[in-house]
């Protein structure tokens, strides 16, 4: 699980420094750019927002299961 958390908080950063890099060498106005970079910062905290309901889902199910008695 450490590593998967590991591995899953290198590519978020990665994907955020290559998203940076590439909108700053991008050719386009500043007010564009601006735009863009927004929709895309909001596009990544809607799937963060998603992947975190998810997974506290998959928590919550795995609980119920350790809580629940036991034939």
């Amino acid at each position: 699980m450490r590593k998967f958390f590991n591995f899953f908080i290198g590519a978020l950063i990665g994907g955020f420094l290559g998203a940076t890099v590439a909108l700053l060498l991008a050719p386009s106005s500043g007010e564009a750019l601006r735009l863009e970079l927004r929709e895309r910062v909001q596009r990544l905290q809607e799937e963060l927002r998603q992947a975190a309901a998810q997974r506290r889902a998959e928590l919550e199910e795995q609980l119920a299961a350790l809580r629940s008695p036991k034939p």
